[in-house]
């Protein structure tokens, strides 16, 4: 794993964290990510956050935050969840990944603990969100399995005033810790990265089988809403065969029912030499997705407004319309094709949501009342 950057006490709150356990050689090991770090005392995981502090592991990131944001729900993305409303977003810092294109690489990659500059507790999160009008709350912007002790304490403060939650992961969590994690939430994004080994070990310094393996359970094992995205990388991922097996897999392990997104790299973090995706492989990538059985096909960040459509998989009705994250066209009727009368998979209410366009809007971190 590498040398473990040391410790320094820190300034704010920590808590205990679960899911880990002493090793026969004195070292603790964490047992929330595939990686299992085993750390001695002072020393700090691949994650940066999770860190051993004399005979017990903590969670260094608890209560702190890199931002609060609105944003329509279709930004996470999630196109079949309360379409249209508005959704309190925020992350911590670190990640138990090392990707070499991450587009949030300045929250993800921080190790300065300091960057983590709002402090707000569950209870004000929740508050927070009822506040700005929002149906629920997302855990995105770096990976929250990594903070899933502050993720499920927050998800239960939002349950208890009505709202949803929502996680955006890229799936890499260990068989003992995902019933705690997503059983706190109502739906998942998941970032399926590539369909290949060596794309995950070169460019994630992680495995595809444990992702694989989380994507199976939550589709199988759980009543999480799931959708699934795949950034296409050029030269990297976007290949017909490895779409057309990423595909299948979805399709045929996952159910043809669960959205599929395709989204557009730009060049960023350590792959800033590679270009951006065309609109057309992800035009491309949308249509061998469809024939391999996926019933629910989406691009994102590009301007595709046929790329962002829900259309009825039985005769193909166009049923949500969308141009960017912004719902224009509204044609369900009761969750079901107003045509032929197809039950349309997702959590649906009656209207669409009211949510004002594709941007998000920065919000003041939520504070304690007194």
């Amino acid at each position: 794993m590498g040398p473990r950057a040391t410790v320094h006490r820190l300034s704010f709150v920590t808590t205990t964290a679960r899911y880990w356990h002493l090793a026969d050689d004195g070292r603790i090991q964490c047992d929330l990510c595939p990686r299992h770090c085993r750390l001695n005392d002072g020393q700090r995981a691949f994650c940066f956050v999770r860190a051993r502090e004399g005979d017990s592991l903590v969670l260094t990131t608890w209560g702190r935050s890199t931002g609060f944001c609105v944003d329509p729900i279709e930004k996470k993305p999630l196109n079949h969840f309360l379409p249209g409303t508005s959704v309190l977003s925020f992350g911590t810092a670190g990640c138990n990944l090392g990707c070499r294109f991450c587009q949030n690489w300045d929250i993800s990659k921080a190790r300065d603990v300091e960057r983590l500059s709002d402090e707000a507790r569950p209870e004000a999160i929740a508050r927070a969100a009822l506040d700005a009008g929002c149906r629920s709350v997302a855990f995105t912007y770096n990976d929250p399995v990594l903070w899933a002790e502050f993720a499920i304490d927050t998800a239960r403060a939002c349950h208890a005033v009505g709202l949803k939650t929502v996680a955006v992961t890229a799936g890499y969590i260990t068989e003992q810790a995902r019933p705690d994690f997503f059983g706190a939430m109502d739906a998942a994004n998941i970032d399926l990265k590539a369909f290949s080994e060596t794309f995950y070990r070169q460019l994630c310094y992680a495995e595809l089988g444990p992702v694989l393996d989380t994507l199976r359970w939550v589709a199988r094992e759980t009543s999480v809403w799931l959708e699934v995205t795949t950034l296409l990388i050029p030269g990297q991922n976007d290949s017909d065969d490895e779409i057309q097996r990423l595909s299948a897999f979805c399709a045929n392990e996952l159910g043809p029912h669960v959205p599929l997104h395709f989204t557009g790299f730009h060049p960023d973090f350590r792959m800033r030499d590679t270009p951006r995706t065309p609109l057309e492989t992800l035009q491309r990538a949308r249509h061998l997705a469809r024939a391999e059985g996926v019933q629910f096909v989406y691009t994102g960040n590009v301007h595709d407004p046929e790329g962002d459509a829900t259309r009825c998989p039985s005769c193909d009705t166009l049923l949500i319309a969308r141009d960017w994250h912004r719902i224009t066209g509204w044609h369900l009727r009761d969750g079901c094709c107003p045509d032929c009368g197809a039950r349309i998979p997702g959590v649906f209410e009656a209207q669409r949501g009211v949510h004002a366009g594709r941007r998000r809007v920065l919000v003041a971190p939520p504070k304690e009342r007194t």
